[in-house]
């Protein structure tokens, strides 16, 4: 034969191609050597890999990350990877390169923390040249179900696990889609293998999340918890869209299948978010972002990504059936002979996640798109009881609870909390909203009044005394609430306004029995609870001034007074 024969990688160019095992090659003679499609690779830095695989199916991204050792198969065909030392975001690793163009845009704290240019190129020059001579997986696609508002992204990892995640949770392109993509608007370079050097690097620890906006770049290293990756596009879409005139919101949002009546939910993690926005008689649109523009409401994702822990089939069916051939599942202890998982096992992490298509949920709204929403419903876990069940919210109101992003953590959680802890995280995703929050809180204010949008703010938390002594407020009330919110019933109520804590109470609520609808009456100690509430008061008070002292009075004003 004349020419040198060498194994030679198969070019994916769309997503109709046929998989090829991975443990064969497809053979190529040339006489020179042999070629590889990059799909421009090295216009990022990366040259030399020792093969480039672009969009490949779910079933040839698992095979790949089987041969290499990345995890293992459920009893349902999940691939399950362990995500090492970091089994959550590390938010103390997160860095916004500082430049000129946007330093005087960018929210800088301790969310919020800048690092040089410099530090940046050095970094990405280490970890391009990590990449060398080792498999590189790229995924294409978009963020965003708004095609006028959709943004190209992008992503470069070393694990072909981490490639099926962020497949399952971007928006996958057509054949057409793909073939026509062009240049992405981000790129994401994703090397967990590679470890930081904190003091060369200058960055926290071995993990390093840093973010480019002026070229268009953001560099994982260090940490396979693939929820950086997501959480990143995020920040991209939050930095970008309300220069566009578009509401980025971290929320979950559902419609009514017939009118087409849109709402949304805003809520940290343990209020409900997940679980009160997927109700079986309305479509879900998205669980965890979404833009707001004129034209309505949009998912950012095509994806979900779930807690696992506590998993159980009857109260959450739609998420245990979605943990199938296709899914990655993070960190859940599996049963050795039978491959079965036990999401009751905490042993690794409480974090425990599930990353599958949107497609895999029954009532899922597809393409991920509703209208102008309706209602906008604010959830929280108050542990100290003292919080209405449901609450009516000014537009003043409503854009102080925005910017506050208030819930609680219940004491025995945590090693030395002994009593309910105040959480406040700004704007509901304070970790990805890069911009001055007025910015955000503005944009929503003037949606609500625009289109006569109705604010409620909903405790999921306590009633009847603080954790430890009163009860978490059950699950069908706070869905006949909500039901009442969107339905518009909650309107025809007579409301009370509460001068404490600036909300006005409905006094009546279908399927609700009304003595709960105020959280005074519950207590068995009415004095007891005027201590409590004028503490939590205090707390939202003297967060909002040592966080925002420059926002609006009128937004100042509408909150709690102690």
């Amino acid at each position: 034969m004349n020419g040198l024969q060498i194994p030679f990688i198969i070019r994916v160019y769309t997503l109709r191609h046929t998989c090829i095992s991975f443990y064969s090659f497809i053979t190529y003679y040339t006489l020179g050597g042999f070629c590889m499609e990059t799909f421009g690779l090295e216009r990022t830095g990366i040259i030399n890999p020792s093969a480039v695989y672009r969009n490949l199916s779910p079933a040839c991204l698992t095979e790949a990350a089987l041969r290499r050792g990345e995890g293992v198969l459920s009893d349902t065909g999940a691939l399950v990877v362990k995500t090492g030392k970091f089994t959550g975001r590390a938010p103390k690793d997160k860095f916004i390169v500082d430049t000129p163009g946007i330093h005087d845009l960018i929210a800088w704290g301790s969310v919020n923390r800048p690092i040089t240019k410099d530090k940046f190129r050095a970094l990405k020059d280490k970890m391009t040249a990590y990449l060398q001579n080792r498999e590189v997986f790229i995924f294409d696609g978009f963020a965003g179900a708004d095609k006028k508002c959709r943004k190209k992204f992008r992503v470069v990892t070393e694990l072909a696990s981490e490639n099926l995640f962020i497949r399952n949770l971007l928006i996958r392109p057509s054949q057409e889609e793909l073939l026509q993509y062009g240049d992405p608007d981000f790129t994401i370079i994703v090397t967990p293998g590679f470890k930081c050097n904190p003091t060369a690097d200058g960055v926290h620890s071995e993990a390093a999340i840093l973010v480019d906006y002026e070229t268009r770049c953001i560099l994982i290293a260090g940490t396979q918890y693939a929820g950086e990756i997501k959480k990143s596009v995020f920040s991209v879409m939050n930095f970008l869209l309300p220069r566009e005139g578009v509401l980025p919101m971290h929320c979950s949002a559902n419609m009514d299948p017939i009118t087409k009546e849109t709402a949304i939910f805003f809520g940290l993690s343990g209020t409900g978010k997940t679980t009160l926005s997927a109700d079986p008689d309305r479509k879900l649109i998205g669980d965890d972002e979404h833009g707001w523009s004129d034209r309505g409401i949009f998912n950012f994702e095509g994806g979900c990504y779930a807690k696992c822990i506590d998993l159980d089939p009857d109260k959450e069916p739609d998420i245990y059936q979605a943990i199938r051939s296709g899914t990655l599942v993070e960190n859940v202890i599996l049963d050795p002979d039978t491959r079965k998982p036990n999401y009751f096992d905490h042993k690794i992490t409480e974090n425990t996640r599930a990353g599958y298509p949107i497609e895999y949920i029954p009532n899922a709204a597809i393409p991920g798109i509703g209208g102008i929403p309706t209602v906008v419903i604010f959830l929280t876990a108050d542990s100290f009881g003292v919080l209405p069940p449901i609450s009516r919210l000014s537009k003043e109101a409503a854009m102080y609870h925005f910017v506050t992003g208030f819930t609680s953590k219940v004491a025995g959680t945590e090693q030395g909390i002994t009593e309910p802890v105040p959480t406040f995280s700004t704007l509901f995703g304070e970790p990805f909203m890069p911009l001055d929050p007025d910015i955000y809180a503005r944009m929503l204010g003037e949606r609500i009044e625009h289109h006569n949008t109705s604010v409620y703010l909903v405790n999921t938390g306590w009633t009847g005394g603080p954790y430890g002594i009163g009860s978490r407020m059950e699950l069908k009330y706070t869905r006949a609430m909500i039901t009442a919110a969107l339905n518009g019933t909650l309107k025809k109520a007579d409301f009370v306004h509460d001068t404490r804590f600036n909300v006005d109470i409905p006094q009546s609520c279908p399927g609700v029995p009304p003595q709960i609808l105020n959280p005074r009456d519950t207590w068995s100690s009415p004095d007891a609870y005027d201590t409590m509430a004028k503490k939590v008061a205090k707390m939202f008070f003297d967060n909002f001034h040592e966080k925002y002292p420059h926002m609006p009075a009128d937004i100042i004003n509408a909150g709690p007074q102690p």
